[in-house]
């Protein structure tokens, strides 16, 4: 049982690490904490050559622990969130491109990259609005240029050529952060608006994404009162599993965005529990540290404790990794 519980436990968390190589802190995320996926930063990768050997170790690792296939993620937005390095192409990012056949370049060599070195998902497209009049919107220099309707076409475009070309879409922020000011890594930002503003507007994207069969939605750190008093998005009920699951009727992959940030305010078994409660299928943590261990243990320790919560963790979970 206890390996039942552990299995379940890392399946539901999605890891970083220092390092360019199968290092023993990776094969601990590995094969210890059992690691649904993993997660690179800029710190990770120096050539194509290393990326691809990082990940293919990485890879046949997991397979050689009886794991199911990783999710290797990476946030390659373009423009000022570009995790590769040259000779990688560099784009401009998501405020210059302004047509489909843009959109679709971009998408098409980003993913013929991502999937030639073993990454089979990029966190992107970002699909938050940013109201024509803001200039002092913290998604200024990574957002599409337009309404809602521009930011839903370029950014179903971005998704469905992403997937074409092999690579997993994730659509973020849910449920928006185009109108918010504050960084979520060092703050909770809050946005007060009520579910008819947000379906005027913010939402449109996301509910275009869910048709256009993204791969994955991330969930914003953003406190939104007027939907869930107490929890952010990234941790309410209301949201992720309430209006993504039930309203959108998205049955695939929800993530947090990085539980490391300040933004949190809560320790890791609090988080464990919103996440399970929430239906929410991946937890990020992106640095190397304590948080990890404290996030694997929480998660087990719910799972063996409440039957409840092991009753509403998915018992047919399928890491669709293996389909990219």
């Amino acid at each position: 049982m206890d390996r039942y519980i552990h299995h379940l436990a890392g399946q539901r968390l999605m890891l970083g690490f220092e390092g360019t190589s199968l290092t023993p802190d990776l094969e601990e995320i590995i094969e210890k904490f059992q690691a649904g996926g993993i997660i690179l930063f800029r710190y990770n990768i120096e050539s194509p050559d290393q990326l691809a050997r990082l990940c293919a170790d990485a890879r046949g690792f997991a397979q050689s622990c009886g794991q199911p296939p990783l999710f290797i993620a990476v946030d390659q937005e373009g423009g000022v969130v570009s995790r590769l390095p040259r000779p990688f192409t560099r784009f401009a990012g998501n405020p210059h491109i302004r047509s489909r056949t843009q959109a679709r370049e971009f998408a098409r060599i980003t993913a013929e990259e991502l999937a030639g070195a073993g990454i089979n998902m990029n966190l992107a497209p970002v699909l938050d609005v940013v109201p024509k009049t803001s200039s002092t919107s913290i998604m200024q220099d990574r957002a599409f240029v337009g309404d809602a309707r521009i930011v839903a076409d370029l950014g179903t475009t971005v998704i469905t050529t992403l997937q074409k070309y092999g690579v997993m879409a994730v659509a973020k922020h849910f449920p928006g952060i185009g109108r918010t000011v504050l960084d979520s890594h060092h703050q909770l930002p809050v946005m007060d608006a009520d579910i008819s503003s947000l379906e005027a507007s913010d939402l449109v994207p996301f509910e275009a994404a869910v048709k256009a069969d993204v791969a994955g939605i991330m969930l914003s750190h953003i406190l939104y009162p007027r939907l869930d008093s107490q929890w952010q998005a990234s941790l309410s009920v209301a949201i992720a599993r309430d209006l993504i699951r039930n309203v959108l009727g998205f049955q695939g992959l929800v993530l947090t965005d990085d539980l490391d940030m300040k933004a949190i305010g809560h320790d890791m078994a609090t988080c464990m529990k919103q996440i399970l409660l929430s239906d929410i299928d991946l937890a990020l943590v992106c640095h190397q540290g304590p948080n990890i261990k404290k996030a694997f243990d929480s998660m087990a320790g719910l799972l063996a404790s409440d039957t409840q919560l092991l009753a509403r963790d998915t018992s047919g979970y399928t890491n669709v990794a293996a389909i990219f």
